[in-house]
């Protein structure tokens, strides 16, 4: 305790004693638990380049040590997959770093790219999933590591012809485990399977049906009636149950936990309603609709944090408003952000759709794209928390600008295992 006693010192003897406990004390004196627990707190995309900086760190790169001290960060910035129009089947995968907030090429070594005919449909945690849009099957897949595997088929129901409405998935970030649910059938018909990891099984029951909820206050398909809809050219489509959605949104849905692990699945129905599926009651709800059907010009799903919350662009008298909503507990819609008006006013008229996707730390992408070969995509966050809206720059691919029709959103982590 001696050094610290006397006179009081200078910045200029301060700043020599930091220096030399700084050079006292080199990276390379700590013991391989330390060294990886202050490497597993490193941005990300630093882990693309670990191998290229020692042979130390190269090892603990690829080390269970190192993969468990990444497991305990609570939680990181999100990445968002992007998909275009071939929903990303190309030579290239990019994804926006929230964190750096910057545009990545991650086409090293086919990381991303599953098989032919599978495309994205959903994403928890680390992990994206694919489906074969022939045979229906899935595959799970790590984005920062390439690590994939394909989930044992669906069993077979008495009816398998039942259209697809929602697929969705939760992960453990503990246990490292993650559920898969779908939704099949038509309102009121509606059916669920649950694929669960740790027992690398589906359902037992098979099909588990919902049923409708009695103060459930939306149409039966009795008086839906005739529906008039933009198409993605922007023409006027007239449809009597049959509300089509880009490819890349087909299976779009969102689920909720709560803290007492009571699952809900949120999806679009055919004809725009917002359903909300209670997997523990096993019933659904046609929630009411935020706006005249006239004036929901695009509307898409959304979660952040235990929270469903809906992205809806509407036209009305010559402008364009883009708005976010969430559901309160008396099961009114409340408002919790707008895109500023010098922004949206620029979206009006053109024939533009928007997919949005929710990812941790309180973001929410809007993407929107447009049939129009003279308007360019593009993309909004808007940050829950800090209550603020920021557009993304253009993604340039030798020298050539990319569009992406929407996202997937997953939280950057090699440790994440399928």
């Amino acid at each position: 305790m001696g050094f610290l006693a006397g006179k009081r010192k200078s910045p200029d003897d301060e700043e020599d004693t930091r220096s030399s406990l700084a050079s006292g004390f080199p990276m390379d004196d700590l013991n391989d638990d330390v060294l990886e627990r202050v490497l597993s707190w490193l941005p990300p995309s630093c882990f693309f380049r670990m191998s290229s900086v020692c042979k130390r760190w190269k090892s603990s790169q690829s080390s269970t040590s190192f993969k468990l001290a990444c497991s305990l960060i609570p939680t990181r910035d999100p990445w968002f997959f992007m998909l275009d129009h071939h929903h990303s089947s190309s030579s290239s995968s990019f994804v926006f770093d929230s964190t750096e907030n910057a545009w990545k090429n991650l086409n090293r070594r086919d990381f991303l790219h599953p098989r032919r005919d599978f495309i994205p449909v959903a994403s928890s945690g680390g992990l994206l999933c694919f489906r074969c849009s022939i045979s229906g099957d899935f595959l799970l897949r790590n984005p920062l590591t390439g690590s994939s595997r394909d989930l044992p088929p669906s069993p077979v129901s008495q009816d398998d012809n039942k259209p697809l409405q929602a697929v969705a998935m939760t992960t453990t970030a503990t246990t490292s485990s993650y559920n898969l649910v779908t939704i099949s059938g038509e309102i009121p018909n509606l059916s669920f399977k649950i694929y669960d990891s740790n027992t690398d099984s589906w359902s037992k029951d098979q099909e588990l049906e919902l049923a409708k909820n009695n103060d459930s206050s939306q149409h039966d398909d009795t008086d839906i009636g005739t529906v008039y809809f933009l198409s993605k050219t922007g023409n006027v489509v007239v449809a009597s149950n049959n509300l089509q959605r880009s490819p890349s949104k087909q299976y779009s849905s969102v689920i909720t936990v709560t803290e007492d692990a009571e699952e809900t699945v949120y999806f679009l129905s055919s004809y725009g309603t917002i359903v909300a599926c209670d997997l523990t009651r096993r019933c659904f709800t046609e929630l009411p609709k935020l706006l005249p059907p006239f004036l929901e010009y695009s509307i898409d799903l959304v979660e952040c944090n235990g929270t469903m919350y809906v992205i809806l662009l509407s036209e009305f008298f010559q402008s364009a408003t883009l708005r976010i909503w969430r559901l309160d507990n008396n099961r009114d819609w409340v408002q919790v952000g707008m895109l500023p008006p010098a922004l949206s006013h620029e979206l009006y008229g053109k024939k533009g759709d928007i997919n949005c996707v929710g990812g941790a730390g309180n973001k929410i992408l809007v993407c929107f794209n447009t049939s129009l070969p003279e308007v360019y995509c593009r993309y909004f966050v808007y940050d829950l928390v800090a209550e603020e809206w920021s557009e993304l720059p253009r993604c340039f691919k030798d020298g050539e600008p990319m569009d992406f029709v929407s996202a997937l959103s997953f939280q950057p982590r090699i440790e994440a295992t399928v």
